[in-house]
């Protein structure tokens, strides 16, 4: 089986650019793929929440990568563009920690961390 490793590099939380209006946030990952020793770079996906939703628990969209088009494991990557997102957002967030509020609006917060989930790409 072909290993793929997504390290994701880079997010844009709540941007009008990508789509965000009063009903949806929509927020955009950058990462790279690694597939079997290939690189494959300057990719990225939206995701997708509705305002007011939790940010912890609430359901997030997670569009497909943009920029490639081979052979992907789509749930396993969107459960890790999720975990990614929700590591750098909300009451566990590393970068912007929200807690005991409620009603909060931030845009356009560009968020840079580094993190790294590997799985395997079914054939």
């Amino acid at each position: 089986m072909k290993k793929c490793k997504v390290i994701f590099l880079t997010c844009v939380q709540d941007s009008q650019d990508y789509g965000s209006d009063d009903e949806h946030m929509v927020s955009r990952v950058f990462f790279n793929l690694e597939i079997d020793g290939e690189i494959f770079k300057d990719l990225f996906a939206d995701l997708k929440q509705a305002v007011g939703s939790d940010i912890k628990t609430g359901i997030i969209e997670v569009g497909p990568p943009k920029g490639y088009d081979g052979s992907f494991d789509y749930i396993a990557f969107r459960d890790a563009a999720e975990k990614y997102y929700r590591s750098l957002v909300g009451s566990p967030g590393r970068v912007i920690h929200i807690e005991g509020g409620s009603n909060i609006h931030m845009r356009n917060n560009t968020l840079i961390q580094e993190m790294i989930f590997e799985f395997e790409l079914n054939p």
